[in-house]
């Protein structure tokens, strides 16, 4: 990954409209957006420091760090205490309204490259937690499924899935390092996939995790815990999986519903929302 750069005050960027009602601080932000996604600053770029772009567009650092700040939020820069700030990755997002989809459906759709590498894949005994949300006697026999899954070759998430054995005898054997577990639950046996519940809370990273996901001890992730269901009531899956908070953002559609009193209402119907289903799952 290149990280060079040229004489920080030889770079492209269009000069800021003084003329403008566009603040300044959206105009640098658009400009330094532009060189990004037109990869003259391609992945790994040294972009130039604070003070270069105080220069550049003669003005305060205070406009600089509150434009820096909003793309470092929004996953284009990373910046490395003593070394600089950098074209990072853009985050991966996940809508918390949406299809049930796995997560090897939902990459793929985007185009991008995920593999996974299966940690353990056998039966063991149902947890009193795992049970409880399978709705199955506590020991009863699940199929447990530890997988690692990376996009374009970066670790982004830990997975562990839990199924009913007697949903999916076999399941244990089957090879999902390139395969959507979804699409092999409801093809091979049946399974027809309704709904979903997620709940998201925020985690520091264990020793373990960091190791596997290449990230520091401590640092932020997504801790995810699911259940899904067959169209006639019955859990089938139940997963946790643990997503780098560095690389994942969650995109969030809200709609305002009309009050029941208000003359809009009677004038105009309103489509009913689609369930929630969390954000995409692991599968």
């Amino acid at each position: 990954m290149s990280r060079t750069r040229q004489n920080p005050l030889d770079v492209e960027l269009a000069p800021i409209d003084r003329s403008s009602p566009i603040p300044f601080y959206h105009q640098i932000k658009s400009r330094i957006k532009d060189n990004i996604h037109t990869q003259r600053w391609p992945l790994g770029y040294q972009i130039p420091t604070e003070s270069d772009l105080c220069k550049i567009f003669g003005v305060s650092r205070t406009v600089i760090r509150q434009a820096l700040g909003e793309l470092e939020a929004e996953g284009l820069l990373v910046r490395e205490k003593g070394r600089g700030t950098f074209v990072s990755q853009p985050k991966i997002s996940a809508g918390l309204v949406q299809s049930l989809s796995g997560y090897y459906e939902d990459m793929k759709a985007r185009g991008l490259k995920l593999t996974t590498v299966v940690l353990s894949q056998s039966v063991v005994p149902a947890s009193e937690t795992v049970a409880g949300q399978l709705q199955i006697p506590a020991n009863s026999d699940v199929i447990q499924i530890k997988r690692l899954r990376s996009i374009n070759g970066e670790p982004i998430l830990l997975a562990t899935t839990y199924i009913p054995h007697y949903l999916a005898p076999g399941l244990e054997h089957e090879d999902l390092r390139d395969q959507s577990l979804y699409q092999l639950l409801e093809g091979k046996y049946g399974l027809q996939l309704h709904r979903g519940r997620r709940i998201i809370e925020a985690v520091a990273a264990s020793a373990y995790e960091s190791s596997l996901l290449q990230i520091n001890l401590g640092a932020p992730l997504l801790y995810v815990r699911s259940t899904t269901y067959l169209v006639d009531g019955r859990p089938v899956e139940y997963y946790e999986h643990k997503q780098r908070g560095d690389r994942s953002q969650l995109e969030v559609e809200l709609i305002r519903r009309p009050r029941h009193d208000s003359p809009a209402t009677a004038a105009h119907h309103i489509p009913d929302l689609p369930p929630s289903n969390g954000i995409t799952g692991v599968s």
